[in-house]
């Protein structure tokens, strides 16, 4: 994962077989220590989502941006769909009774404090009654968000935090430089704007990733959970190149992606 803003995609990987074996929590080992994302669920996602990062890597905003091309009305529309879908997201980790979702739940990794400081930066003091409404692509993010915390299978919502605290995670400290030198003025002096991509609780990434995939990798889940949860992880990539589709100024495309969809919902069930 190149950065936080790699975590999109433009379609669905092919359905993975699935059965109903029930399979227990993997033992550590010194493979699995050095490691974790080798084997697991860690390497399922990892795996199953390898496809759509190079339809992410390809989108104009995120290589415009990557180039110093980006705008600082563009980083600021973005930075307000991440705040409703952090929101949300973390609106369901704190409803939650799921023992999967709470073993994965680490204060540090939370971003909603973050987005709040930025989207203050960008809007103003009086944000919260000032602040743009969700784009389009945006409230379909979040619909799917509360779908499935509302819904049978919470622990699709792993799919979620997988694909995006990584995502942030990964590319935080690289983001927020390149945010610096493509905005430039624009940005505060304390590079104002930017806390999301600040982890301040996390000094030692690589030991905090490992350990973040070793507890997926323990989770009590089946081989039906597991795949259901990699092909969640597809459907928020999707999401995310939605928003970067609207940002790259192509909201009709973005549009009828959403209207396509709701039309095969109907259709098909």
């Amino acid at each position: 994962m190149r950065a936080a803003l790699l975590l999109a995609t433009a379609a669905a990987l092919a359905p993975i077989q699935r059965t109903r074996r029930r399979t227990a929590p993997l033992q550590s080992s010194v493979v699995d220590a050095a490691n974790p994302r080798s084997v697991g669920l860690a390497l399922e996602l990892d795996d199953g989502t390898r496809k759509v990062h190079s339809v992410a890597e390809n989108t104009q905003f995120v290589t415009g941006f990557f180039r110093g091309l980006g705008s600082s009305d563009a980083f600021a529309a973005l930075s307000t769909s991440f705040y409703y879908v952090y929101e949300a997201m973390e609106r369901q980790m704190d409803e939650t009774t799921s023992p999967t979702l709470k073993a994965l739940d680490y204060p540090a990794l939370r971003r909603l404090p973050g987005l709040e400081r930025d989207m203050e930066f960008y809007y103003g003091a009086d944000w919260r009654t000032a602040k743009p409404r969700p784009s389009a692509a945006t409230l379909e993010y979040v619909k799917q968000i509360e779908a499935v915390g509302a819904g049978p299978e919470p622990e699709l919502l792993v799919g979620h935090l997988y694909s995006r605290y990584l995502g942030d995670l990964f590319g935080g400290q690289m983001m927020s430089g390149m945010a610096v030198k493509s905005l430039g003025d624009s940005v505060g002096d304390d590079a104002g704007g930017l806390s999301f991509y600040a982890f301040d609780a996390i000094p030692n990434t690589k030991a905090f990733i490992t350990e973040w995939y070793e507890t997926l990798n323990g989770l009590d889940l089946d081989d039906a959970q597991r795949a259901a949860i990699v092909d969640e992880a597809n459907v928020v990539f999707r999401l995310n190149i939605a928003i970067f589709d609207e940002l790259e100024g192509n909201p009709l495309k973005s549009f009828l992606s959403v209207a396509l969809k709701s039309l095969k919902e109907k259709l098909f069930g």
